[in-house]
């Protein structure tokens, strides 16, 4: 690009130089000697079109951790679980496409006890209530190449439709609880990018997901579960799950329509479907039905409406515009990692009698403020 850059000032340069020997009522070749122009190098492009990076701050008032549940007083079971998120998001775009990376740091409150903490809030070998919360970290990570730049054409870009992509990412996830969980999938497919109004846009990306393996103390053959390998345990508490697809959905757009004076708002949201993987386990001993069962069910996770301020465009200035968002949200998640959330005993209801643990479906407020640097 540069060499061709180079090329075409000079030849410019050469031809305006020839139509100037030509006109008439100026000096010819023969009276003035030419006067050498040295091109000037065309500048580089940036490798990174937009490289953006976020801190956030965020607090999700009743949120839940599958298995993390109470008993109050009365009897009643609370399963609702406060948590602090610390974030770190970037964003960029280049030539062929775009990179997203999200990590979270959650920070749950007394109901939902690290380790050695029973989930339901029980020490082995002491009272409830002494446990600090548990230390959760996720990540997520997605990367998209547009078929219009890769093949050099417009052919991908038709009425809202802007690209079809080719997408590809990775789920990490890890949690100091009693259960120990880990989650490490990687996911494959296309994305389908479509222009909404006022500069908006809403994607939506049909992927396969392969699940390399998901932890869960339970099933370790250990000191909680003492057994047969393979029938009533596993040697590492590892279940790796047969893959499964998953559909993705995001969107955002500013609120253009409101007064110019007031044109500080803008509302986004995220829609993911994951279908059912299979049993949560396989050993036989462990194997139920009814309101036993481990099968695992269709996962919806959501959060169908973000309401953003930008602090920075209205106490600053337009040129710090989503320096410093403030924005209100509403979370819902059933069958929360794909657990039955009225089966799968142990974890989304009690063993001994089947009744609701309310901790695999959350619904959830939550708040915050990311800051751009």
């Amino acid at each position: 690009m540069l060499y061709q850059n180079r090329t075409i000032a000079q030849t410019l340069l050469s031809v305006a130089a020839l139509l100037t020997v030509l006109s008439p009522g100026v000096a010819n070749a023969a009276d003035v000697a030419p006067v050498p122009v040295k091109a000037s190098p065309a500048p580089d492009v940036p490798f990174f079109l937009v490289n953006d990076n976020r801190l956030t701050y965020s607090y999700q008032f009743t949120a839940t951790d599958p298995g993390a549940f109470s008993t109050r007083p009365d009897g009643t079971i609370n399963g609702k679980t406060a948590k602090q998120v610390y974030s770190f998001t970037h964003f960029d775009v280049w030539t062929y496409g775009t990179n997203f990376f999200n990590i979270d740091m959650l920070k749950s409150d007394h109901n939902d006890p690290a380790s050695p903490c029973s989930p339901a809030g029980v020490l082995p070998f002491g009272p409830q209530g002494i446990c600090a919360g548990v230390t959760e970290f996720y990540g997520i990570e997605r990367s998209t190449f547009g078929w219009n730049e890769i093949f050099n054409t417009t052919a991908f870009k038709v009425g809202p439709l802007k690209n079809i992509s080719f997408e590809v990412g990775v789920d990490l996830g890890t949690a100091n609880s009693y259960f120990a969980p880990t989650t490490n999938n990687v996911v494959g497919g296309l994305q389908f990018a479509f222009d909404l109004p006022y500069k908006g846009y809403v994607n939506v990306a049909p992927l396969v997901v392969a699940g390399l393996a998901s932890h869960k103390s339970f099933l370790q053959c250990g000191l909680f579960n003492p057994g047969n390998p393979g029938v009533t345990c596993l040697l590492d508490g590892n279940r790796r799950f047969p893959p499964t697809w998953k559909v993705e959905t995001n969107y955002y757009m500013d609120l253009g329509f409101l007064p110019e004076s007031i044109r500080y708002f803008a509302i986004s949201g995220r829609v993911s479907v994951t279908g059912a993987k299979g049993d949560i386990n396989t050993l036989p001993a462990l194997s139920g039905v009814g309101r036993f069962s481990n099968a695992s069910k269709i996962e919806l996770n959501s959060e169908p409406i973000r309401l953003t301020f930008d602090a920075g465009k209205a106490f600053i200035g337009p040129k710090y515009s989503h320096y410093v968002d403030l924005w209100v949200a509403y979370r819902y998640w059933q069958n929360k990692y794909g657990l039955d959330s009225n089966a799968t005993p142990g974890t989304c209801t009690v063993a001994a009698t089947g009744v609701s643990t309310n901790s695999c479906t959350e619904k959830s407020a939550s708040a915050g403020v990311s800051v751009k640097f």
